[in-house]
């Protein structure tokens, strides 16, 4: 079974790209994030012609997360449990359903903005309640995993310069706190190969060539439970599908598992 994670920013203006992977990876599950779209714009017609069923959590043109299946796709929970609002709004930032023998969380994490915004306390009550809500599955026996882009760096490793970021989000003790908290709840990160050069980064940022120098980070992450990560088998960045004209900024993170 193939699991994948991938911020698409923008599913519209990715649609092609997205297709034409998802055929030709033969990816089973796809958790997707920043679909920028209304939930009756996502274009669940051209994934049901690929095989696909959709659940969808989006409102408009920020934010949105999805989850594509050709597994099955039951039990979907939209929204994050008890989740914090922001500016009197939960924002669409979570949807989880089982499909086929494991449950998924497709998570886009509050980008947090600045130290000193309200973005960035909201982002830490946001982890909170994604630990509480995730605490059952995780300590069940049935696979399970949060995948998506969690707009944290789990280490120093985890980016091309830390000395650039200091004082910045993504990298904050408080951030990095939170995402050891998840991992206490029963869930391991699962490290996926980099296929090029020694660190797997996720993210590279438009500007400033930064994808072609090789300046990123690795904020897409993949935390799953004892029997998900006993089951897997390989994982790697597609790199390749950062490339190119129309490419998101974000590569997917792909999961082969044997359950």
């Amino acid at each position: 079974m193939r699991i994948a994670t991938w911020n698409v920013n923008s599913i519209t203006a990715r649609l092609p790209r997205l297709l034409a992977w998802l055929e030709g990876t033969g990816t089973d599950v796809l958790c997707i994030q920043e679909t920028k779209c209304a939930a009756e714009q996502f274009p669940a017609d051209a994934l049901r012609e690929l095989g696909y069923e959709s659940a969808v959590n989006a409102t408009g043109r920020w934010n949105g997360v999805a989850l594509v299946s050709r597994v099955g796709l039951s039990d979907v929970v939209t929204g994050l449990p008890d989740g914090p609002d922001y500016e009197g709004v939960q924002e669409p930032r979570a949807i989880s359903a089982t499909c086929g023998p494991v449950r998924v969380w497709s998570v886009y994490v509050p980008n947090g903005r600045e130290v000193e915004h309200a973005h960035y306390a909201y982002k830490l009550r946001w982890f909170e309640a994604l630990q509480k809500a995730v605490a059952a599955d995780a300590a069940g026996s049935q696979p399970f995993a949060v995948l998506g882009d969690f707009n944290v760096a789990p280490t120093d490793e985890d980016v091309w310069d830390p000395a650039l970021f200091e004082g910045a989000t993504h990298v904050t003790p408080a951030e990095r706190a939170a995402l050891a908290a998840l991992r206490e709840e029963g869930l391991a990160d699962v490290m996926p190969r980099p296929l090029k050069y020694d660190r797997p980064y996720t993210f590279w940022d438009y500007r400033e060539l930064r994808f072609p120098k090789n300046k990123g980070m690795r904020i897409d992450l993949v935390y799953g439970n004892a029997p998900f990560v006993a089951a897997v088998e390989d994982s790697y960045v597609d790199r390749e599908e950062r490339k190119g004209k129309g490419a998101s900024d974000h590569a997917p993170v792909v999961v082969d598992l044997n359950v």
